[in-house]
């Protein structure tokens, strides 16, 4: 094994941090006074079926738009004002319920993926690149695994489980260059992705629908919401960023060490 130098070992510390605690789970319970799975279980059943369908959705909609990032460079835009414009679509969404999930979503996703690319090009990422592209849309299944929950559901397991489905996406968009008729051959990656997206999407609609949240409440957690996803993001490409140094299996070996302690 290649040993990190300080810079690079200290980035990687930072990384494991972001990816292994805390889980939004527990920072929307802490906002509202309850732990939030409790209250996601007493959604009634056909509020799951819309939440997946508001996911499928979304994830198809930011892949669109990686899609399109790839064709030009990203404006530049700041962490601060990606977080407001989020923060002002879950504020809709607390004032109005559940009914506005299938057009909030979306658009808070979409608002999401711009961040998240932004962060992926700050760390080297070529967002020319498919790979690149589906990796910034693989940050919302990224966010599933809840942060320091069970070894097998970690950060590096869920990238394993999504290689086939990204990398077949990523062969049909590089040889293609657009997503029109593509969607069978997307589709296992879209699934995999919105699956995932979805463990989180309904913590934050069953904190939106509590009778005591609000707009105020709702625009709250969307900011939680939008804040651990680049979260997230940034950990991942700090990894990517390190992997095209040392290696995926040095950097995996390291990562695996340092994370147990959050874990613990």
């Amino acid at each position: 094994m290649t040993s990190l130098n300080p810079q690079d070992l200290a980035a990687l510390e930072r990384a494991a941090q972001l990816l292994e605690h805390p889980g939004l789970g527990e920072l929307i319970s802490r906002i509202i006074g309850h732990p939030i799975q409790l209250v996601a279980r007493t959604l009634p059943p056909g509020v799951f079926r819309r939440i997946h369908e508001a996911c499928i959705k979304s994830i198809e909609a930011a892949l669109r738009v990686a899609l399109r990032t790839m064709q030009g460079k990203p404006a530049v835009r700041s962490r601060f004002l990606h977080n407001t414009l989020a923060t002002a679509s879950g504020a809709a969404g607390g004032a109005l319920g559940l009914v506005t999930l299938p057009i909030e979503l979306p658009v808070s996703t979409i608002i999401m993926l711009r961040a998240i690319a932004e962060i992926a090009r700050k760390e080297g990422e070529d967002l020319s690149d498919p790979e690149a592209a589906l990796a910034c849309v693989q940050v919302f299944a990224l966010g599933g695994h809840g942060g320091g929950v069970v070894p097998s559901e970690g950060y590096f397991a869920i990238r394993s489980i999504l290689t086939k489905g990204m990398a077949d996406a990523t062969r049909y968009i590089a040889a293609r260059g657009i997503i029109e008729g593509g969607r069978p051959l997307l589709l296992r990656f879209i699934t995999q992705v919105a699956a995932r997206f979805g463990t989180i999407v309904t913590m934050k609609v069953a904190a939106q629908t509590l009778p005591a949240i609000g707009a105020l409440g709702g625009a709250t957690i969307n900011y939680l919401f939008s804040n651990y996803f680049q979260n997230v993001a940034q950990g991942h490409f700090t990894i990517r960023r390190l992997e095209r140094r040392y290696g995926k299996d040095a950097i995996e070996t390291e990562y695996a060490r340092i994370a147990q302690k959050y874990r613990l």
